[in-house]
């Protein structure tokens, strides 16, 4: 293939499809980038050569034309000088260097194409490996995304998500258990405590009423007299009135126990 026909090629394909037939994307837009470089390179040279060649079409068109205008002044002076003969001599001159010219205009018109359609060309494969240059570094990009991601679902895929989840169920499970034992203890033993203190109160409350029944129960004391019965003498009477204080101590006893 040709330099041209490479060219043409290049610059006329698509990037994209070129990454969508490849069977590994990056490595063929390294492959391609490599080639067009190449080309560029040849490119290059190649339009240094047609601008050279142009350049010396130039300049002999530009000789051929002044050869043209000398022999048309020589033809013109022998014609001055009467000298026929020599003025012909001069014109057939001319007419070769005319002849030379129109070539070298017909080839320079040529070769002024030929360099612009390079030109052209040149800019585009310019712009296709900077363009190819911009999609592979989005394309490796993309890759080192696209690996890192599979990766990451390798290793999800791979954690054994369930048995996790399972442990830590049960853990919060073993954590209420204990904090629910340590509430109950907790209750248990603030309700021992108001027993005991509720105990102590009643314990209390019925010692100081067992007291007072005792005292009220308890006979007066007797005044003792300066002249004592003997012995034979003295009577047990009934005390009405120690009888009737016991009642009366047991009706409150009553009372009291029914208010209990």
């Amino acid at each position: 293939m040709g330099l041209f026909d490479r060219i043409k090629r290049v610059v006329s394909s698509n990037l994209n499809d070129l990454v969508n037939k490849a069977e590994d994307p990056e490595k063929m837009l390294e492959q391609a980038i490599l080639e067009m470089q190449e080309d560029l390179v040849q490119l290059r040279q190649g339009v240094a050569q047609t601008i050279a060649a142009q350049k010396r079409s130039e300049k002999q068109y530009n000789d051929a034309q002044n050869e043209i205008n000398k022999w048309q002044r020589n033809a013109q002076l022998a014609l001055q000088k009467g000298d026929e003969n020599l003025a012909r001599q001069a014109l057939e001159r001319k007419k070769t260097y005319t002849d030379t010219s129109a070539a070298l205009k017909a080839s320079l018109d040529t070769q002024s194409t030929q360099v612009e359609t390079l030109k052209r060309n040149l800019i585009q494969l310019e712009s296709k490996i900077s363009e190819a240059k911009t999609k592979k570094e989005m394309l490796r990009a993309r890759i080192t995304t696209a690996k890192a991601q599979e990766q990451l679902q390798g290793m999800v895929r791979g954690m054994n998500t369930s048995s996790a989840m399972s442990a830590f169920e049960r853990m919060e499970e073993k954590v209420l258990m204990q904090e629910s034992r340590a509430q109950a203890l907790g209750e248990l033993a603030g309700a021992d405590l108001e027993t005991q203190f509720a105990q102590l109160e009643g314990g209390s409350d019925v010692d100081d009423e067992l007291a007072a029944l005792k005292a009220q129960m308890l006979p007066p004391a007797t005044p003792v007299t300066q002249a004592q019965l003997p012995p034979q003498q003295e009577t047990t009477a009934p005390n009405p009135k120690s009888n009737e204080v016991v009642d009366s101590e047991l009706d409150s006893l009553r009372k009291q126990l029914d208010q209990l």
